[in-house]
């Protein structure tokens, strides 16, 4: 009788430990690139400041730079990238002619920032790009004090 009894509680704490794991992965949703929501992703991921001169958030879903325009008064700045779905995104930002800055953060919910001076106002063109497409990002350029 006791092997009976200790067999069927081995079997029972067996099915109590796939029932937990198989409750605890059914909680872990992954974000869908295709169908997220991005002002609310980015509200969360990335939210904007009062001191906030530009900012921008999107889908990367294939290799192809993802490009806006904005003008800006020349100053002293904060770049932060921020991206979900795997892998990494980058950031190239240009004012005028040449390039400015590249940033790159991992898409796990991390932040990257980098301090820009940008000399004279003007047009600064930033490109969002990613060889780990599907993916989300977000960025925004703050003014430093």
């Amino acid at each position: 009788m006791s092997f009976r009894c200790s067999a069927l509680t081995h079997a029972l704490r067996w099915v109590a430990a796939a029932g937990i794991v198989a409750s605890l992965t059914g909680c872990t949703q992954q974000l869908s690139v295709e169908t997220a929501d991005i002002p609310s992703w980015e509200a969360t991921a990335l939210p904007t400041t009062a001191t906030t001169v530009a900012e921008g958030a999107g889908r990367i879903l294939d290799t192809q730079p993802v490009i806006s325009t904005e003008n800006v008064p020349g100053g002293s700045y904060t770049l932060t990238l921020a991206c979900e779905g795997g892998g990494k995104a980058f950031l190239t930002a240009r004012a005028g002619e040449g390039e400015l800055i590249r940033l790159g953060a991992a898409c796990n919910g991390a932040r990257e920032s980098i301090k820009i001076d940008l000399p004279e106002a003007g047009p600064l063109e930033i490109a969002a790009s990613s060889v780990d497409a599907p993916l989300l990002y977000a960025y925004h350029l703050v003014a430093r004090n």
